[in-house]
């Protein structure tokens, strides 16, 4: 089996992990250790430098502040492919740092911990088509997946990154669960979401297909969950959900929303 390295276990280098082990030998690293204890068919690295020399592919799942000292210790490494899901850290940024290294940038979302993710994937200039191959496979064990052009990746986190929380916050406003959603309220969110895809940039039918998915899987989400804990898990703070939640919370569209979601993507791209 291929080595696939994760750095970075928080919610969705977890969710990444135990969907794929079967498929992969996976290795993990996290500097809070506690994280990675007692862990069933994957594999904890010592260090970041560790992981690197082990993986095949490596996804960079850490934090987008934490981004830099990460790829100043991995260096230049020419045999690897990177697969980068942090918001707003571009792909030149990466390159910078990993030299002519074949990079894909991913926006999974929430929904990938019930492996229902919308994730979108967009390639460097140095990946091979090969490469976009081996992260489709890795992310079709999570969800779906669509290819897009690199500068879709802001709108794509303002629709399916930041979209379940939109839907959570109509859903705590009503008081009502994921199980209560009617066909006709589901498909309003589906025109909702296809709409506020559309004016960020979204052919017609990408943005249905991702605003079907994203209803979906949060729906599915929000059947077993509080929606209003799974808002929080979809907004941190200073983040592009946050600004979307401020317009909702204002009376706002969900248009409005995207497009505060977006511009917040793109303020803090780097």
């Amino acid at each position: 089996m291929v080595n696939l390295g994760i750095i970075g276990f928080g919610n969705m280098g977890q969710a990444i992990a135990e969907r794929v082990k079967g498929k992969y030998t996976v290795y993990v690293f996290d500097s809070d250790k506690e994280k990675t204890g007692n862990l069933t068919a994957i594999n904890v690295c010592a260090s970041v430098s560790d992981l690197a020399d082990r993986s095949e592919t490596v996804i960079l799942a850490v934090k987008p502040q934490d981004f830099e000292p990460v790829l100043k210790e991995i260096g230049i490494r020419g045999d690897k492919l990177f697969i980068s899901i942090a918001a707003g850290i571009t792909i030149g940024f990466i390159e910078k740092y990993l030299g002519q290294a074949r990079v894909v940038r991913v926006m999974p979302n929430l929904a990938a911990i019930i492996g229902e993710a919308a994730t979108c994937l967009a390639t460097g200039k140095y990946a091979l088509a090969e490469d976009l191959v081996t992260a489709k496979n890795i992310f079709d064990l999570i969800g779906n997946t669509w290819v897009m052009e690199e500068g879709l990746i802001n709108a794509a986190t303002a629709i399916s990154g930041s979209g379940p929380a939109y839907i959570f916050y109509d859903l705590e406003t009503r008081g009502i669960t994921g199980l209560e959603v009617s066909t006709e309220l589901k498909d309003e969110y589906v025109e909702l979401l296809k709409q506020a895809a559309r004016a960020v940039g979204f052919d017609a039918q990408t943005a249905f297909e991702l605003s079907a998915c994203t209803v979906s899987s949060s729906i599915h989400l929000a059947t077993g969950n509080s929606a209003t804990e799974l808002k929080k898990r979809v907004a941190s703070k200073g983040g592009t959900t946050e600004e979307a939640l401020k317009v909702l919370s204002a009376g706002g569209t969900w248009a409005l929303a995207a497009a505060a979601a977006k511009k917040r993507a793109e303020e803090l791209s780097r």
